[in-house]
């Protein structure tokens, strides 16, 4: 619960500490006196939006901080999270809030982002005032209003995860598609390079062959005739001038016995003349004079060359065109295989996905018609008792919250046709409605603080008294604050702070007093019959508040 309230140079509040327990409070005063800027601090601390004007005038900062004990066990895993200790089962918050603009969030003392406040804040207190009608007025909210009374997120929880996985798949779905769309085209230019490179079927080091085999060829005459004539001059002229020479060199060789050496080696060259020649014998033999061959060549040498131009590379990059087209086509029917497997998975999730969702429908129809009773049955006991509250629910299409619009009715009149909130309720009617919601809705959650600012706007009388019954009767199990304007409202409370505006040095001051019981008696006979109340004015009130202080 929130135990204590510290403010400092709050719009016109200088210093404020206010001290609650846990039980109703109420907060009355003039208006005008600064009873919305008590709960400005309060929505500060929770991470609200905050203004540069609430600074007091001549001040470069204002700050609010909160004392909150006996945290919720809801509260403590996402403080576990947020990795702040919470010793004693209790934490602090604090904003400042600056001139220029800016903010500075803390908890426990140390920074903190304003996100983390409004994480743990929501946990800890729902603040209702005027502009929360509006949730009544706008069916959109209606369909959560409904969820946080049912009291049981398995369903949702179920089906949004259903949702999830189908969204995720029909992302993956849709993207793969796409790929398939945009790759069309160059699936096309893939298969042209796959067709055409794949009918010249180049081979690696092709082109150098070739381009030796076609020069040969092309110098085939003369390279046999040459080869030829340098086997004949190595043969036989050669030989018989060889063995002349040997000859004349052996009749000295006695003589000069310096010879010996070089017949030798004349002898190695015989052997070697006569095996070269043998080599240019057969070279000449095995050259290929063959004009049709010299075409097949030169025909395939121009192949080569015009897919070259063609495809603006060389010869090797010819073959890797190749390979890497066929790779880029395998990936192609690859993708087209994983669309296909991804559209029987889509078919199967979303057939769980509509399962689910008649699920969660089938549960919100219940929940609705306990929600309507119990509603109904609050709008009674706050003085309204031919007002019949009915939720209509309508299937639609899947979306993440299911496939159920929710509309709440009200019939007010005892055989009336229910029709829109929006339509027939009027302000007072819209608070005692707002009213019964929160306090159905409070037996769900786990909230310990509830503050209702001025939601007694439009009523009086009896109907107001029976406001006030509930809020006391909702107080018993929760902390309750209230903003009121109200004398039947505010004689039920168990604690009664006044907010009270006076002139100090031409300065607004703004101060909140805890009244005691005489105090409740002077205030009190005020908000009933004005300034300077009468004897009989005083004596209603304390006789109001003896009453509800016997009550308990």
């Amino acid at each position: 619960m929130l135990e204590e309230l510290y403010i400092e140079n709050l719009a016109v509040i200088e210093k404020a500490c206010i001290s609650f327990r846990n039980a109703f409070h109420v907060f009355t005063g003039e208006t005008g006196a600064g009873k919305s800027i008590l709960i400005h601090g309060i929505q500060a601390v929770l991470g609200q939006r905050v203004s540069k004007d609430w600074v007091r005038t001549g001040c470069d900062r204002a700050s609010v901080t909160a004392l909150f004990t006996d945290l919720p066990d809801t509260v403590l895993p996402l403080l576990q999270e947020l990795h702040v200790s919470c010793e004693e089962n209790q934490i602090t918050l604090t904003r400042e809030i600056r001139t220029d603009g800016g903010s500075i969030g803390r908890i426990n003392g140390k920074t903190a982002a304003i996100s983390n406040l409004k994480e743990i804040g929501f946990l800890l207190i729902s603040i209702h005032g005027q502009h929360d009608n509006q949730i009544l007025l706008d069916p959109e909210h209606h369909l959560q209003v409904l969820d946080e009374f049912g009291g049981n997120p398995e369903f949702l929880t179920a089906y949004q995860e259903a949702f999830r996985k189908v969204q995720s798949t029909a992302r993956e779905l849709k993207k793969l598609k796409l790929q398939k769309q945009q790759t069309e085209q160059k699936k096309l230019i893939f298969h042209k390079q796959i067709q055409e490179i794949g009918a010249l079927n180049p081979q690696p080091g092709e082109e150098e062959e070739l381009e030796n085999a076609l020069i040969q060829a092309e110098h085939a005459e003369k390279i046999r005739s040459n080869l030829a004539a340098g086997a004949g001059i190595l043969g036989e002229d050669c030989m018989e001038h060889l063995q002349n020479a040997v000859r004349n060199l052996r009749e000295i060789e006695d003589v000069y016995p310096d010879l010996q050496e070089s017949l030798k080696r004349l002898d190695v060259c015989k052997i070697e003349l006569e095996d070269i020649s043998r080599d240019l014998e057969s070279h000449a033999d095995h050259v290929r004079i063959d004009e049709e061959y010299t075409q097949q060549l030169r025909k395939r040498y121009q192949a080569i060359a015009q897919a070259k131009k063609q495809f603006f590379c060389d010869f090797d990059e010819l073959i890797k065109i190749y390979d890497k087209a066929c790779a880029e086509i395998d990936l192609l029917e690859e993708n087209s295989g994983k669309i296909a497997e991804l559209e029987t998975k889509k078919a199967e999730l979303l057939a769980d996905l509509t399962e689910k969702a008649n699920a969660l429908s089938a549960y919100r129809e219940q929940t609705g018609k306990k929600f309507a009773e119990r509603v109904s049955e609050e709008l009674k006991f706050l003085d309204m008792p031919n007002v019949i509250l009915t939720v209509r629910q309508e299937k639609g299409k899947l979306t993440i919250q299911g496939r159920d619009s929710v509309l709440f009715l009200i019939s007010a009149n005892q055989g009336e046709t229910p029709k829109p909130i929006s339509k027939i309720a009027s302000g007072g009617e819209l608070s005692r409605i707002m009213l019964a919601l929160k306090s159905v809705i409070a037996d769900r959650d786990q909230i310990p603080t509830l503050i209702f600012d001025e939601i007694d706007t439009g009523v009086s009388g009896r109907a107001a008294q029976k406001i006030g019954v509930k809020l006391r009767e909702i107080s018993r199990s929760r902390q309750v604050l209230c903003v009121t304007h109200l004398s039947q409202i505010a004689v039920m409370a168990d604690t009664h702070y006044m907010i009270e505006k006076h002139q100090e040095q031409d300065r607004t001051v703004t101060q909140v007093h805890l009244l005691d019981f005489e105090g409740r008696v002077q205030e009190i006979a005020r908000i009933m019959g004005g300034e300077n109340p009468s004897r009989l004015m005083l004596e209603n009130a304390r006789e109001e508040l003896k009453s509800f202080a016997e009550q308990g």
